[in-house]
Formats: structure tokens, C-alpha cells, sequence
């Protein structure tokens, strides 16, 4: 059985199927995290996508291929 620790408060808690809930402990958990990502306390870095309409923003240079 693996036992994980639930991403808001730390609780431990089993990775079964019967935990509907997982990885978090409780409906709580999982409501608190998905209110911190909608308050975007969370973020994924990106760049900032350019304006498709903005006559003036040029395209970024084309990079090297990586290996």
C-alpha cells in the first residue's frame, strides 16, 4: 500500500481507490487547492503569448535546434 502526504496539510493518507479524494485527505483539501489555483497562487511559467493582431510585436527570433 502506498501511503502519500496530502498536498495541503500534510496529513498522510493512502493511495487507494476507495479514497475519492486522493492525493488529498478530505473534500477540504482538495476545495483549498483548487481555490489557490483559481486565486492563481499557483502558477505554471510560460511566456506570455503574443498579440496575433499587434502590427508593431514581432515574432521572436528562431532558436537553434536542441540535442
Amino acid at each position: 500500500m502506498t501511503v502519500v502526504s496530502c498536498p495541503t496539510c500534510s496529513k498522510k493518507v493512502e493511495w487507494i481507490e476507495a479514497n475519492k479524494y486522493r492525493p488529498f485527505c478530505s473534500e477540504r483539501c482538495k476545495q483549498i487547492d483548487l481555490g489557490a489555483w483559481a486565486e492563481e497562487k499557483f502558477v505554471i511559467p510560460g511566456a506570455v503569448p503574443a498579440d496575433p493582431l499587434d502590427p508593431f510585436d514581432e515574432p521572436p527570433p528562431p532558436q537553434p535546434p536542441q540535442r
